[in-house]
């Protein structure tokens, strides 16, 4: 787990982040293409229509 300095707990927000870098590694290497277009990269991290409401991120349980 990560934790912050001072703090006894792990860090949600870097938590997050690993998830969603390893999601973007799962499908880089699956991928035929040699790289993720920008639209399969937002697919993947669930993005796409939030993005013209202004708002970055997907929902975690």
């Amino acid at each position: 787990m990560v934790a912050r300095r001072g703090s006894s707990g792990p860090d949600s927000v870097a938590l997050i982040e690993i998830d969603l870098y390893g999601d973007l590694m799962i499908a880089a290497s699956s991928a035929d293409e040699d790289r993720l277009s920008p639209d399969r990269i937002d697919e993947i991290l669930g993005v796409g229509a939030e993005r013209a409401d202004g708002a970055v991120g997907r929902d975690h349980p």
